[in-house]
């Protein structure tokens, strides 16, 4: 559990509305000093006296002036209005508004993350406390302001790629990053080769996405028997793409084993019904490789590789880094992609 330390802007202080921080782990940049994330006003204090707007009367008036203006080599939030009193009025609000004080033609902001990826950090944490509707609307309106300079659009993109859609980023959303790669590729600002970069991550991303009947393809087991996704005959299917040497995918592994609740979901296998298997797929090209790992694997789980490299070959899955994990249903339909092994015992906990 983090601290939560209630904080005033100073922007806000001639107003009594307290905005809440939360200081987040360094394990999204290890460069970057503690981030402070706003969740917004979540607390609206009511008692703005008569007093209070006397003596803050000139300020006010000043501050709104400064905030039709730019901030110069710097990050500053907008003015929220004082009419907007209700918390999700002001949240939503601030989304919309959030770069409205960024200079964007500011290239020199690129190179100093303690001001645009902090914010940026901050931003997309404030998207996470709108409905996401509204959420994407706020994507499309911030790389519109982004796309009035190629290099600090460019500079946007990397950050929403390395922040949503990187294999190991806390904040890592599909859905919204599928949204920031159709704003990416519509727009004509990317030059070629970026944009094809963008169409390529459109294109992978939006394979087997949950609901979505995961893509069939051949595996092959240490005895050399082939069959393919679709024949296995299974209630649900633990698919966990794997590679030799892969410590995170030791863990994830050595976790599943120890898992009450996925435990539990094996034991009711039985001859007559199998309600659970579990198989590591090895899509890589180096079969000595898997063999010598293969002792390291669990001798009860369907333990495969991809003998003709399909997977890779045809783009069947959006295998970043390893491991990543599907839960599928009887049918082959996607339950979980790129599960944790928390969400896999959440689903297994419920009666099935």
């Amino acid at each position: 559990m983090y601290k939560i330390y209630r904080f005033y802007l100073e922007s806000d202080l001639n107003r009594n509305y307290p905005f809440f921080f939360i200081p987040l782990p360094q394990k999204t940049e290890p460069k970057m000093k503690t981030h402070y994330i706003i969740l917004l006003i979540v607390c609206f204090v009511s008692a703005c006296s008569s007093s209070k707007k006397t003596q803050s009367e000139t300020a006010s008036e000043d501050w709104k002036t400064y905030a039709q203006t730019l901030a110069k080599d710097t990050f500053l939030l907008p003015e929220i209005p004082d009419t907007m009193t209700e918390s999700n009025e002001r949240a939503l609000f601030l989304c919309m508004h959030y770069w409205d004080r960024f200079d964007f033609t500011n290239e020199k902001l690129i190179d100093r993350p303690d001001i645009t990826e902090q914010a940026f950090v901050d931003y997309i944490n404030v998207l996470s406390y709108v409905p996401e509707n509204d959420a994407k609307t706020s994507l499309g309106i911030t790389i519109e302001k982004a796309s009035a300079n190629k290099a600090m659009l460019h500079h946007f993109a990397s950050l929403f790629e390395k922040y949503y859609y990187g294999p190991h980023s806390p904040f890592r959303n599909e859905d919204m990053y599928l949204e920031v790669l159709r704003q990416l590729v519509k727009s004509p600002v990317p030059e070629k080769e970026k944009k094809s970069i963008y169409e390529f991550q459109l294109e992978m991303i939006q394979k087997n996405r949950v609901g979505s009947k995961a893509n069939n393809f051949d595996y092959t087991v240490a005895s050399g028997k082939t069959s393919d996704l679709y024949s296995l005959q299974s209630d649900y299917l633990i698919l966990i793409f794997i590679n030799p040497g892969c410590n995170t995918c030791k863990a994830a592994i050595n976790s599943i084993l120890t898992n009450t609740n996925i435990q539990s979901a094996m034991k009711r296998n039985n001859a007559n019904r199998t309600f659970l298997s579990i198989m590591t797929m090895y899509p890589g090209d180096s079969y000595s490789e898997w063999t010598e790992y293969l002792n390291e694997l669990p001798a009860e789980w369907i333990n495969a590789y991809d003998k003709n490299g399909t997977i890779f070959k045809k783009r069947l899955y959006d295998i970043q880094a390893t491991p990543v994990i599907y839960l599928l249903d009887k049918s082959k339909k996607v339950i979980l992609k790129d599960a944790s092994v928390e969400e896999l015992s959440r689903f297994f906990s419920l009666d099935r």
